[in-house]
């Protein structure tokens, strides 16, 4: 059986559930998940968990995504990409220079709150955001506190003297649960003018990035040679630091014991047959299990 995790290249046009499916259907596998969902229309590093690699979901939610992306001034959308409806519009008579652009990056970054968009998949009261704007039902969007690591502007603002619009690139590393679209449309009120997400790309997400990345049709191409496309469970944990068991400390791990480790890391991965047997999590001088993977063999 599979075990580990696929790193899919997402193309823009198909629902992260889609490439759940069609993974599913090509490994003829039913223990299968994705950790974080992208848009339709957004591309990029959707990393897909099979088999015991399922029970790191939670896990892989937890590590920071990064984005990169575009962005205009002079119109703004009631979905805060070119999906939604036109909510404002207003020509960009003198473009902004990189550095207002910059200083208003900088005032979006850090721990924030977020509303995130009406056309946005956030559950209230068992009901999704865009189910009440479709059927035009006013309701209050929930405030959500995320962490924006970094916000910055990737090259030279583009104006079109024409349109009397202004184009940027960005790239955002983020925490779970931001909303690019929210930081683009965020981004254009403090510079006091209307703004759009015109693209976005995941570069990556729990700790995958684009160059581990491979599309669904290698995948079945290659489908007899998952050590082509398939990330071993060990990798989620490459940061952790790692302790190799003797037989009778295994022993004692197989079990579920506590064990004593001569460490100061709060947390490490024990390490049998040159395979990650668990993690244990350091209370005091005793280390206690977090989470068991003793099947990956």
């Amino acid at each position: 059986m599979l075990n580990g995790i696929v790193v899919v290249n997402k193309p823009r046009g198909v629902t992260s559930s889609d490439c759940v499916y069609k993974l599913r259907k090509i490994l003829q596998i039913r223990k299968i998940g994705h950790a974080g969902t992208l848009d339709p229309e957004v591309n990029g590093v959707l990393p897909i968990a099979i088999g015991q690699a399922t029970k790191l979901i939670e896990l892989m939610h937890e590590k920071p995504k990064s984005y990169i992306g575009s962005g205009m001034f002079g119109r703004s959308t009631d979905s805060y990409d070119l999906d939604g409806k036109t909510t404002a519009e207003e020509k960009i008579i003198t473009p902004f220079t990189k550095s207002e652009i910059i200083a208003g990056m900088k005032q979006l970054t850090g721990k924030l709150e977020q509303v995130p968009p009406i056309y946005s998949a956030v559950r209230v009261n068992g009901k999704r955001l865009y189910e009440y704007a479709q059927e035009n039902i006013p309701v209050e969007r929930p405030k959500r506190k995320v962490n924006v690591y970094s916000y910055e502007l990737t090259k030279d603002p583009e104006y079109d003297p024409l349109e009397k619009t202004e184009s940027f690139d960005f790239a955002i590393r983020c925490s779970k649960g931001t909303y690019v679209r929210s930081l683009v449309n965020d981004l254009g009120e403090k510079l006091g003018v209307p703004a759009v997400m015109t693209s976005l790309t995941r570069t990556s997400s729990s700790g995958y990035d684009l160059n581990q990345a491979v599309d669904l049709e290698t995948i079945e191409a290659e489908v007899d040679t998952p050590e082509k496309w398939l990330q071993p469970i060990d990798s989620f944990f490459a940061e952790l630091p790692q302790f190799q068991l003797s037989p009778d400390q295994f022993k004692r791990v197989s079990n579920g014991a506590s064990i004593n480790l001569n460490t100061s890391y709060a947390k490490v991965a024990l390490v049998y047959n040159g395979h990650i047997k668990a993690i244990y999590q350091r209370q005091g001088k005793i280390c206690r299990p977090e989470m068991m993977l003793l099947k990956n063999e």
